[in-house]
């Protein structure tokens, strides 16, 4: 069970080193394994495809 906590939170650093410029791979490593889910689901929330200029836009016009 070790070994899959280890996995998870090498997957979570990797992750987080791809969209978290704020903190150093030292600072991702000392956190512990809930500390690196909770930092992941801000970024997910912060990079929601929908939430960003690229996303689409209704516009709610009058048809004829």
């Amino acid at each position: 069970m070790r070994k899959g906590v280890e996995e998870r939170r090498k997957e979570l650093i990797y992750k987080l080193m791809i969209h978290t410029v704020n903190k150093t791979v030292e600072q991702l490593m000392r956190l512990t394994l809930k500390e690196l889910e909770t930092e992941y689901k801000k970024v997910q929330n912060d990079c929601h495809p929908h939430s960003d200029a690229s996303s689409i836009h209704w516009i709610h016009t009058k048809r004829q």
